[in-house]
């Protein structure tokens, strides 16, 4: 098992070139759910957070208050894969929304883009449609497609936090 500062870098190359990842959550009777959804990432150094501009459903409040966590698949045709295990967390405070918004203005394509252009957050970042879904990884997994093909010099990456 690799260390964070080893994996986080890979995972989130990955992640950013990959863009969209299918979320997994359960319902209150433990039950999966799953949806498309389009994290941004950010990584310090020592520690690892995502970000996701979602609309606050009830299905999604649900879920999170009957298990506040996420996980999250990306893949490639080229057969790249990246997992995260994930507690979550919704942020409605406008000045956590607001700094979401910009990040998403501000980060390089593919991974930004301009949040206005979904319909119901048209109205900018402090919309009722529109909230933070902040993301804390206690489980990462990077497999990079050329392992399926024998190169020898792929590799699968795992980090775990430590209980």
């Amino acid at each position: 098992m690799e260390e964070l500062a080893q994996v986080a870098p890979a995972f989130v190359e990955m992640a950013h070139r990959i863009v969209w990842a299918t979320a997994a959550t359960v319902d209150e009777r433990n039950r999966p759910w799953t949806r498309v959804l389009h994290p941004i990432w950010q990584f310090d150094g020592e520690r690892l957070v995502g970000w996701i501009g979602t609309s606050p459903t009830p299905t999604k409040r649900a879920h999170l208050s009957a298990s506040p966590y996420l996980s999250l698949t990306y893949w490639h045709p080229n057969q790249d894969t990246a997992n995260a295990h994930c507690r979550a967390e919704l942020c409605e405070d406008d000045d956590t929304r607001v700094w979401l918004w910009e990040n998403f203005l501000s980060a390089p394509e593919p991974v930004g883009y301009d949040p206005a252009i979904i319909p119901p957050w048209s109205g900018g970042p402090t919309s009722p449609a529109f909230v933070a879904l902040r993301l804390e990884p206690w489980w990462l997994r990077v497999q990079p497609g050329a392992l399926m093909s024998g190169d020898p010099t792929a590799e699968i990456l795992h980090w775990r936090e430590r209980d």
